[in-house]
């Protein structure tokens, strides 16, 4: 197992759920709000952001879960966050076994191919790009965001933090 990568994905599902937990007192006024430059919604980003994540999921590893969103369909936040925790589950499961980075897929109705290993890449920067649209979103709405940087994540996780004399 490539340790490294496998800490990349805890973090991109840490910062999903820390993002979705700070969202869960917002009215539905402004869970359906948005701002220009932005996906959609803060709620239709979370369903782009988890339902993605999945379908790469699902790709690389060949098992579909049961729930995988079909296009165009939103569900809460309370699901989303079930969703989240499960797609924790099986990046570990998938990262712990060896895998063919070379493999080639072919995307878009056969418009595209990538390799496995930019489809990883995508499913990191895919997550990190709507997370700050969401927080872009809750900023017009007066709200301060919660940090879902790498940095925060090290704190939050006991990976990093503040000088202490010990370190």
């Amino acid at each position: 197992m490539n340790e490294a990568l496998l800490e990349a994905f805890r973090h991109n599902t840490w910062a999903t759920r820390d993002l979705l937990e700070f969202c869960s007192d917002l009215s539905d006024e402004q869970l359906t709000s948005s701002a220009p430059g932005t996906f959609g919604t803060i709620l239709d980003t979370f369903n782009h952001i988890v339902g993605s994540e999945a379908s790469y999921l699902s790709r690389l590893s060949g098992h579909a879960p049961a729930w995988l969103p079909k296009e165009g369909e939103r569900v809460g936040l309370q699901q989303l966050a079930a969703w989240n925790d499960e797609l924790e589950q099986r990046w570990e499961r998938f990262l712990a076994e060896p895998f063919d980075a070379e493999r080639v897929f072919v995307l878009d109705q056969g418009a595209y191919w990538s390799k496995a290993i930019v489809m990883l890449v995508q499913a990191l920067h895919h997550g990190s790009a709507h997370r700050e649209q969401i927080s872009a979103m809750l900023t017009t709405l007066g709200r301060e965001p919660p940090g879902t940087q790498a940095w925060e994540w090290a704190d939050a996780t006991g990976r990093g933090g503040p000088r202490t004399p010990e370190r």
